[in-house]
């Protein structure tokens, strides 16, 4: 008989265990039984004899079905992966003389960044011959990190890439 089923569940005559471990549909342990008695104990309620766990001695297996199984998985892989957060990498971007108040508003951009789980590429531009003023790039990148420091980790301490110096910045891992 074919199984109707996914591959990635072991289920019905597929588990090959001399003995297996029972669950009923409840969540009541029922005892230890062969695979063949388990399978006719679970066709004899209509439903699916699923392997839950290989991982103890014996393993696992719960009578349920099939269907309302792999739909709660599924439901919690789903819920799972909303949970997640991929970070990604947020730049802000400055000259090396950058007024008072314009880096205030680029602290607060690279913080919020750094809130929302993001690492930040922080870059200061320099145009035509100002490359010569690099210390003063370095001075500000450090000055940035100091003042983010209660929320950041230096991942990348300055540097010269090109005609720009960058530094990246990590979320402190809570």
């Amino acid at each position: 008989m074919k199984n109707r089923y996914s591959e990635k569940h072991i289920i019905n005559e597929q588990i090959q265990y001399s003995k297996v471990r029972l669950i009923d549909i409840f969540g009541k342990q029922l005892g230890i039984y062969t695979s063949n008695e388990a399978l006719q104990i679970a066709k004899q309620e209509g439903l699916d004899l699923i392997l839950i766990s290989d991982k103890s001695e014996p393993p696992v297996c719960k009578i349920t079905d099939y269907g309302k199984y792999k739909f709660t998985q599924e439901k919690k892989a789903k819920e799972a992966k909303k949970k997640q957060h991929q970070s990604s990498i947020k730049e802000v971007k400055m000259r090396y003389k950058i007024e008072e108040h314009d880096y205030k508003v680029r602290i607060n951009q690279a913080l919020r960044f750094l809130q929302s789980g993001d690492k930040v590429k922080v870059t200061v531009i320099f145009k035509g011959r100002e490359i010569q003023h690099s210390n003063l790039a370095i001075d500000l990148l450090n000055k940035m990190a100091k003042d983010l420091h209660s929320c950041c980790d230096i991942q990348q301490s300055p540097s010269r890439d090109g005609k720009n110096m960058i530094m990246i910045l990590s979320p402190q891992k809570k």
